[in-house]
């Protein structure tokens, strides 16, 4: 009912910047949170950054100051600009969203993420 599709991934020195997009789609009603987590080879998942509806932010320790989330609730997508890049950055990086949609009459909340977008930081 509801897709998430990062992009914006890429090969970048550091001290380089990217930005991130998620492009949500599907009987989407509304979108509450959503946010970043990033996946580096052998290591868990991590929370990156998160952003409420009305656009409150809060951030990792390790990208404070680095890292920005913003949204375009118009076009239902999830933005992280990605400042000062360092290798220890380098990871999968995806987002994730609670979101109320409409299927069969009613409406429904679920937790959505998107498959990953590669960024890989060079020293």
């Amino acid at each position: 009912q509801v897709q998430l599709v990062e992009s914006g991934g890429d090969l970048v020195q550091a001290g380089g910047s990217l930005r991130l997009s998620c492009a949500a789609s599907g009987s989407i009603f509304s979108i509450n949170a959503m946010g970043w987590y990033r996946q580096a080879p052998g290591k868990e998942r991590e929370w990156v950054a998160a952003i409420t509806s009305g656009g409150s932010t809060n951030y990792a320790d390790f990208v404070k100051g680095r890292f920005t989330a913003s949204r375009d609730n118009a076009k239902n997508t999830l933005y992280l600009q990605m400042n000062s890049l360092k290798p220890e950055d380098t990871a999968l990086y995806y987002c994730n969203a609670a979101v109320t949609y409409y299927k069969g009459g009613g409406y429904f909340t679920g937790n959505y993420w998107g498959q990953g977008t590669q960024v890989t930081v060079s020293s």
